[in-house]
């Protein structure tokens, strides 16, 4: 899973996400460059605009080749997190909170637990105070955002 909480004068906060499969017999079953700027690509139609990223230094997103992705895309700005830093990322507590919503469910399949998270995620969507608080609780300023 790969998301981003978006701000913009005026507007609710917005999660955008993506769920994804791990691709048979590549050694890599994580999200590639080319699927975070797929997201990224969907977030800036979704947005209407430029984006400001402050993203964390998770390998592929430092990686040359997400360089080169960024570099090609005028309308993205990025900003790095310090190393360990979670803290100031909002995004994961998108992530706890939605563990903790699936703590001790089953399901049998990995479809069936893909179904679950998109819509606990989707859920999360339309709580613009959760995401508000998610933002809030970074301590960062979002004054010429919000």
């Amino acid at each position: 899973m790969a998301a981003l909480l978006a701000t913009r004068p005026g507007h609710r906060p917005r999660l955008i996400y993506r769920t994804h499969r791990g691709r048979r017999g590549s050694g890599r079953k994580g999200f590639t460059e080319a699927d975070y700027a797929r997201l990224l690509d969907a977030a800036h139609q979704q947005l209407g605009g430029p984006i400001v990223l402050v993203w964390d230094n998770l390998s592929t997103h430092a990686s040359k080749a997400m360089a080169e992705l960024i570099a090609a895309r005028p309308w993205l700005t990025v900003y790095r997190l310090p190393p360990y830093a979670h803290e100031l990322n909002p995004v994961e507590l998108v992530w706890s909170h939605l563990k903790r919503s699936l703590a001790n469910l089953t399901k049998h399949t990995i479809a069936e637990l893909t179904a679950l998270v998109k819509t606990r995620l989707r859920r999360m969507q339309y709580r613009s105070a959760l995401l508000a608080a998610f933002l809030a609780s970074t301590d960062l300023e979002f004054g010429p955002f919000l």
